[in-house]
């Protein structure tokens, strides 16, 4: 039985930080006391295959939701394919000042500005390894905020050290609008030398572990076809396993007029739709077929999931979608795909 409707109200008349931490916090309990077995009916099976790693299906949670691995059984439990969390920072920071996120239901949306608050690797990785979770699990990292961005490479490759041997794939999270500056790294010069000294850091940490670990690379909307050019590009030549596409957008004329319209943060849910369909569209025309795309952005019901894979992706990632529709989204996506095709990559 589908109780969010119920419970909806009473969140969306918290804080929405307030609501987030209540959310989880109710999700847990549901999971240690084994109610979310009852509550949560079991999904079938729609297997994915891509990046070496084995998705029992194609719907992910998507970074940002559970920043320290705090809730990584209770959220699986939910029925996801895949887990990403995050994201994390070497060392601990509280992110930006309160408030920091707000919802707009008028347009399905949400604005937040959180600025990475999180409680740095090494809690996470405690967190990660205390964990039952046997399933896919992304570990998306950044950079401190008072890192400076000519030095960012180094929080990079300190995150990646660190999540190697605890992740099925890592994201590289140079797209966040919360953070100054850090989207500067996807221009020009500078996401080919980050991209470069990342793979390298990746193939020693192959040798030295005897493990092979994906880097995935999350990128924004916001971007024009030259820039999601130039970064397909770079992809294809330094055999990045992996991009998702997108973060949330810096745009506002999709919800021009709302009281919230100039508050400073990432717009996320309906309104940055079709933008980032229109990112997977590119990079599927730039790939053929040889780099799969995971699709993230406004995916609020099973068509929207359903237009991302025919646009090229692979696999999909839900978050504003699971805080307005609950979690029977992630029955109603998987059961409405069914075994899509684009599995071979």
């Amino acid at each position: 039985m589908n109780f969010y409707p119920l419970l909806r109200p009473l969140l969306f008349s918290l804080d929405p930080e307030v609501a987030h931490d209540v959310t989880l916090k109710l999700l847990n309990a549901a999971y240690i006391s084994g109610l979310a077995k009852v509550l949560h009916p079991v999904i079938e099976d729609r297997p994915v295959q891509i990046m070496g790693l084995h998705f029992k299906n194609p719907v992910g949670l998507a970074a940002g939701l559970d920043k320290n691995g705090d809730y990584i059984n209770a959220l699986a439990a939910l029925g996801f394919g895949f887990v990403e969390i995050g994201t994390v920072t070497p060392r601990p920071q509280p992110g930006n000042p309160k408030p920091r996120m707000f919802r707009l239901p008028e347009h399905q949306a949400i604005i937040n500005r959180m600025g990475f608050n999180n409680l740095g690797v090494d809690h996470l990785l405690s967190q990660v390894q205390q964990s039952h979770y046997l399933g896919i699990l992304g570990i998306n990292i950044g950079k401190n905020a008072d890192t400076p961005i000519e030095d960012a490479v180094a929080d990079y490759l300190i995150g990646l050290r660190k999540a190697y041997t605890s992740a099925s794939y890592i994201t590289i999270n140079i797209s966040s609008p919360n953070t100054k500056n850090l989207r500067q790294l996807q221009q020009g010069d500078e996401i080919k030398a980050l991209i470069g000294t990342l793979k390298e850091e990746q193939l020693k940490l192959q040798q030295e572990h005897s493990r092979y670990v994906p880097l995935v690379l999350k990128i924004a909307p916001d971007l024009n076809d030259d820039e999601i050019s130039h970064i397909a590009r770079l992809l294809l030549e330094f055999a990045i396993d992996g991009v998702i596409a997108t973060n949330t957008t810096i745009a506002r004329d999709t919800i021009a007029g709302h009281k919230f319209a100039n508050e400073a943060g990432g717009l996320s849910g309906a309104p940055v739709k079709n933008q980032s369909t229109l990112v997977v569209q590119g990079l599927a025309a730039e790939f053929q077929g040889k780099i799969p795309i995971i699709a993230a952005g406004g995916i609020l019901s099973a068509a929207d999931a359903q237009e991302k894979l025919k646009a090229g992706a692979s696999l999909v990632q839900i978050y504003s979608g699971l805080v307005y529709r609950g979690p029977q989204l992630v029955e109603d996506i998987v059961n409405s795909i069914g075994a899509f095709a684009n599995t071979a990559l």
